[in-house]
């Protein structure tokens, strides 16, 4: 069983086991010994975001490499996908990307790539956590300080994103790009600005501890506001490591990822491009979303929560477009990894071509939905939790199959997640929170 591991990667406090010098030290010394297998001196890439912690975080990680013998290389701040790009592209044998996505500054996190740009398998990971526990450490850093950043790197994952649309796609086109104060506020301006779009840049002034803070991906209503002020075509707002992407139309209304993935599919059915037939998504997409692609003849496959087993499903169905309602959203033919500023910019020149706004595009008629979220202090089985038991039997009672219910645990954070969908607002709530107090009854906070 993986205990550091979550969903996405090591995921904690700044400074703070796991993500104290001591054990990224021989997190570094593990990498650089499993990977000795594939070369001699395995070069292994590492990128940041935006937060205070992550020089610190990195200066541990490339001390651990180094001591093993591997070859550390620091890209820089960059996107997450970027990492995973240039772990595709490059002789790097893995790559770390320090981020905590959309959490706040305080915290931070790693996540690996191997030499495809695909995260390690949940095996891997778990290998990873037994191999820490053999790993000593003197208790001594030589350097706190990161090497210089990478340019030629960068410049190259900025070059990927230019090739992911047609010269001048987005000509004529006004966006607005909230940067979420994250890994992409620099290059995702840049790449809009050579993709000929006329750009307004928010939250693009990073200072180490404004990071999603009040912007970004989880707070898009600011953009929005934006948006509908700059008569702008639509905009986008990327979370802490710009690996998701969320829109706002020209209206100002926000898109989450179930649109953006309806209307590129139906695109590409268009176009005679969706392989499969199929899109993967998890299953906190809504109802309404896989309803109406079966009525367009599209079908839906469900995989758990994280981009990772979406990507693992999209291969064993053939399938090239997949992502998660948060915003996270895979195009397997040109990446392993959820890109929002692919993502944004692929999106753009798909409006381009529509030939009308945004806000006059059809997707779906959404069943309504509830996400509540409960702090709790274990995660015990959730079939091991009686009074929830007998809590979940009277709410799949009282919908009477005509919606869904869906507890777990985050992967990222101590939280329970209760989400229900039904065909009416108040009894979903109702639900919901009937579900949540109970949850809370039975796992105390601490």
């Amino acid at each position: 069983m993986r205990t550091l591991f979550g969903t996405d990667g090591i995921r904690g406090k700044a400074h703070q086991y796991p993500l104290d010098p001591g054990t990224m030290f021989k997190l570094g010394v593990v990498l650089a010994r499993r990977f000795r297998a594939q070369s001699s001196k395995p070069r292994i890439l590492l990128g940041m975001d935006t937060r205070e912690s992550g020089p610190e975080i990195a200066s541990a990680l490339i001390a651990g490499i180094a001591h093993e013998g591997g070859a550390p290389q620091f890209i820089g701040v960059i996107p997450t996908p970027g990492v995973a790009y240039l772990c595709r592209v490059t002789d790097a044998v893995a790559g770390i990307s320090i981020s905590a996505s959309h959490n706040p500054f305080e915290d931070n996190g790693v996540k690996i790539f191997g030499h495809d740009g695909m995260k390690v398998p949940d095996a891997v990971e778990e290998e990873i956590e037994t191999d820490l526990g053999r790993v000593q450490w003197s208790g001594v850093l030589t350097s706190w300080e990161p090497p210089n950043d990478s340019p030629d790197l960068i410049e190259r994952y900025e070059r990927f994103l230019d090739d992911g649309v047609a010269p001048d796609a987005l000509r004529g086109r006004k966006v607005v790009l909230d940067a979420g104060n994250g890994a992409a506020f620099r290059i995702a301006p840049e790449v809009f600005r050579r993709a000929g779009a006329e750009v307004v840049v928010i939250n693009d002034r990073p200072n180490g501890r404004n990071i999603n803070d009040g912007c970004g991906a989880m707070h898009p209503e600011g953009l929005a506001n934006v948006v509908v002020a700059e008569k702008a075509d639509f905009g986008v707002a990327f979370d802490g490591d710009a690996d998701r992407a969320i829109f706002v139309d020209d209206a100002g209304k926000i898109r989450d990822g179930d649109e953006i993935i309806y209307l590129w599919a139906q695109r590409l059915k268009r176009d005679g491009a969706l392989k499969a037939g199929c899109v993967v998504t998890t299953v906190m997409s809504n109802f309404g979303f896989e309803r109406q692609l079966r009525e367009d003849g599209i079908d839906l496959r469900r995989a758990n929560v994280g981009d990772k087993y979406v990507l693992e499903m999209m291969i064993a169905c053939g399938a090239s477009l997949g992502g998660e309602q948060s915003g996270h959203i895979i195009d397997l033919t040109v990446h392993t990894t959820g890109d929002g500023t692919h993502t944004a910019l692929v999106f753009g020149e798909l409006l381009a071509r529509a030939g009308q706004p945004f806000s006059r595009l059809r997707t779906f008629t959404p069943m309504p939905q509830l996400l509540i979220n409960q702090p709790v202090g274990s995660k015990p089985p959730l079939e091991s939790l009686p009074k929830y038991q007998a809590a979940l039997a009277a709410a799949q009672s009282q919908l009477d199959g005509q919606g869904r219910i869906l507890v777990r645990y985050s992967g990222t954070e101590n939280k329970v997640r209760v989400m229900v969908e039904g065909p009416d607002d108040v009894l979903i709530r109702r639900i919901a929170e009937s579900l949540r107090d109970v949850l809370a009854g039975e796992i105390p906070k601490s």
